[in-house]
């Protein structure tokens, strides 16, 4: 009788792939720790120059006017982990904010209907990018540009110059705008936001249908050959980013009241910078959307303080646009050094076995 003995995993060759996951995981918690802390000074150092700027209604106002640009951030990550991008997400705002009001005006629709006609305008916008992406093989860049001028010029069609004022829009739905929960009053929009995140983070890393999108951003071809389905994965990551892309114009008719066609116009290099700012990489494969939100909150409150201090509202776009360099600059650096780190444990690793 012959006995077979199971050889025990060898541990000094899952050493490389753990270590290089633990390095990995390091560089961009510290990219987080260091966002939140830029975060903080400026919050401080605004503070000290004017106490308003952190009473009870500037904290609501920062929380409010950031929520709609971190929802964005979270639906842009999903795409551009994948090495992608998605440049039409101000336009399906617009569109999607003067689409609900246009449904409401005048009427007594609720809040929940209005959030789904919101969230199937952003799918469909979602699901056509992603269908010429994915399936036609066209560059994201390309597709979604075009997006961005049709959407734009199917909106002005309609608007035809017109607008949606709040006295059109039913009371409950301008009060789940402005509204409030809890003793001390967190607004409605923060914690869907905040909901929202909090999902998608536990998505991408807990299930492997988010995992996967990581692996598409860091080697397609790997990828491909390991079974993902990268144009369903593709697919589904551009609808994400529609839906939640039109669910943020349905908020946006509710925080705002009064809708024209060219809302959220020019949003897109915001939320771009929100999200490589953040420390999820324009190449693909890196980053959390834990980032993109801290982002974007960084970029929304540079917008408050420049507001505070009186500052020239130029300076906001011309501050996001190098804050968008700097990060570009950044990761490329922070990417050839861990590189050139991981393959020198992988030779060490290598040698001594």
């Amino acid at each position: 009788m012959t006995t077979t003995v199971e050889s025990p995993p060898d541990s000094r060759a899952e050493a490389p792939a753990r270590s290089a996951a633990s390095l990995v995981d390091a560089v961009f918690r510290a990219r987080e720790f260091s966002i939140a802390g830029a975060l903080v000074l400026l919050v401080l150092g605004t503070y000290l120059a004017n106490p308003r700027f952190l009473s009870d209604q500037g904290i609501k106002d920062l929380l409010l006017n950031a929520s709609i640009l971190v929802l964005l951030a979270v639906g842009q990550s999903a795409v551009v982990i994948t090495r992608n991008i998605d440049l039409s997400v101000g336009s399906v705002v617009g569109l999607s904010a003067f689409a609900c009001g246009k449904f409401v005006a005048g009427t007594d629709h609720g809040v929940l209907t209005v959030m789904l006609l919101g969230v199937a305008i952003g799918v469909a916008c979602g699901l056509v990018s992603g269908a010429l992406v994915s399936f036609g093989r066209v560059p994201a860049l390309v597709v979604t540009l075009g997006m961005l001028y049709i959407i734009q010029g199917v909106d002005y069609w309609w608007a035809q110059g017109d607008q949606i004022g709040a006295a059109d829009v039913p009371d409950q739905i301008l009060g789940f705008g402005s509204g409030s929960v809890g003793v001390i009053g967190i607004p409605y929009l923060p914690l869907i936001a905040l909901v929202l995140l909090v999902a998608t983070a536990y998505f991408l890393r807990g299930y492997r249908s988010g995992r996967e999108l990581y692996a598409i951003g860091s080697n397609p071809e790997a990828a491909l050959l390991a079974g993902v389905p990268i144009r369903r994965r593709i697919l589904a990551a551009y609808a994400f980013s529609g839906a939640v892309a039109g669910f943020a114009g349905a908020l946006w008719l509710a925080r705002f009241g009064t809708v024209v066609a060219d809302n959220a116009h020019g949003w897109e290099l915001t939320v771009v910078s929100a999200v490589v700012v953040g420390g999820v990489a324009i190449t693909g494969g890196t980053g959390t959307v834990w980032g993109a939100a801290l982002g974007a909150l960084l970029l929304t409150t540079i917008g408050s303080v420049l507001i505070v201090l009186k500052v020239d509202a130029f300076w906001q776009g011309a501050i996001t646009g190098a804050l968008l360099l700097l990060a570009i600059g950044v990761d490329r650096i922070v990417n050839l050094r861990m590189t050139a780190t991981l393959r020198k444990r992988s030779a060490r690793h290598g040698n001594g076995a």
